[in-house]
């Protein structure tokens, strides 16, 4: 809508979505080694420019499809977007535009937690605009822009039915996509030097919980902001308060696991928690009532917790747990709609329909995106390389890649 009151949280909301991004960077790069904090910090700055750029260029127009069997968008439709800049309403169009650009950048900048302290840049930023190009742009117009997933209700039960799947503000498109392209990549690169349960510990706590903070008052943009769009913004209220609710059970699921199992509960996993439970709650934030809400949130930093152990017994490094965390915490939201939906889950009066659809997207997505990244990550390892040596590991990617040191210490 067009009033300056829509406008004005159209803005804001843009702003907290894009500082989610540096709370990333933060919340990542405490997680690292000493020598690799500026390195892990620079993949999530990378993604925002490159990123940007490219939902400008072409990403904005792929984002849309005019029939549900399309790819995508044409990306030469409008390229640049100078029709679209010059058009009636271009007001309300742009912000729209930019809205949706932080989605993509923050989209890009998690899955790169999955290959902490072993990538090379200038392989991340390729693979962070092809993934983008090939990945997010295609997947943001099958869930928001018409395509498959947005029409799944109606290709199977009929226009009639009122089944849809629901992805308020990104579990499927931002996620799940996310977390199975980190798996991808974590496979491609293999595990760090040294890599065993215990060995490698967070450098810097507060610059982690200093992140989990930035994204949890950020994320309140990433969900409420859509309304921006909405007549009456009727949705804000309940949007906010589901946001806070789950996100404070999810700390409080995550840190009772590490009770029970290690004996103390850590900032480190109350950090984690909430970002656990900010995922779980993020498609369906508009459709929970409170007191579900707080459930979805207890069980995310629940599972979410059990679920970053995994790769000690599979054997595949995910650096930052992007897997255990933003996949885990994306299907279990996802899902859970179709149980506890408003009016429409099957425990609160609907039936298994919603659910059928909500699974089949969830699943569609994730493998998609896992193949992706796995054949565009597979491509530079076996060209340009995308794993720094091991000896540049030990030294710390920051100096060999960056020339740059976190810390520089000197001598009074």
């Amino acid at each position: 809508m067009d009033s300056p009151g829509n406008i004005s949280w159209g803005i804001t909301a843009t702003a907290l979505v894009l500082l989610m991004t540096p709370g990333v960077a933060f919340f990542y790069g405490g997680l690292v080694k000493a020598k690799s904090v500026v390195s892990m910090m620079m993949m999530s700055f990378g993604s925002i420019g490159l990123v940007a750029v490219l939902w400008i260029l072409f990403g904005f127009s792929m984002s849309a499809v005019e029939r549900p069997g399309q790819f995508a968008g044409n990306p030469f439709a409008d390229f640049g977007l100078s029709g679209l800049a010059t058009g009636e309403g271009s007001n309300v169009a742009l912000l729209g535009v930019a809205y949706g650009a932080t989605f993509a950048i923050i989209t890009v900048a998690l899955i790169s937690g999955a290959i902490a302290d072993r990538a090379k840049f200038g392989s991340w930023l390729i693979f962070a605009g092809v993934f983008a190009t090939v990945g997010y742009f295609p997947i943001s117009a099958w869930v928001w822009g018409g395509g498959w997933v947005m029409e799944l209700g109606t290709t199977l039960f009929g226009a009639d039915s009122g089944i849809e799947v629901i992805d308020y503000a990104g579990g499927t498109a931002v996620h799940i996509t996310a977390g199975a392209a980190a798996l991808a990549l974590a496979l491609v690169l293999g595990k760090r030097v040294g890599f065993q349960k215990g060995i490698l510990k967070p450098h810097n706590v507060p610059l982690t919980l200093l992140g989990a903070a930035l994204l949890w008052f950020g994320w309140f943009g990433f969900n409420a902001g859509a309304e921006w769009n909405a007549e009456d913004m009727g949705g804000v209220g309940l949007i906010g308060l589901n946001t806070l609710g789950a996100t404070a059970a999810a700390i409080l699921g995550w840190i009772l696991v590490e009770r029970i199992k290690d004996g103390k509960p850590t900032s480190v996993g109350a950090a984690s928690g909430a970002v656990a439970g900010l995922v779980a709650i993020t498609p369906a934030c508009a459709n929970l009532t409170p007191g579900w809400s707080l459930l979805l949130g207890a069980l995310s930093g629940i599972a979410c917790a059990l679920a970053v152990e995994l790769k000690f017994r599979l054997g595949f490094d995910d650096s930052l747990d992007v897997v255990g965390i933003h996949l885990v915490g994306g299907l279990l939201g996802t899902v859970y709609l179709g149980f506890f939906a408003m009016d429409q889950g099957l425990f609160v009066g609907g039936d298994a329909r919603l659910l059928v659809v909500q699974v089949l997207a969830a699943l569609g997505v994730l493998l998609y995106s896992f193949v992706v990244a796995f054949v565009i990550g597979t491509v530079i390892q076996k060209t340009i390389g995308f794993r720094i040596t091991n000896e540049d590991e030990i030294a710390g990617v920051d100096v060999v890649v960056h020339g740059e040191e976190g810390y520089a210490l000197v001598d009074a």
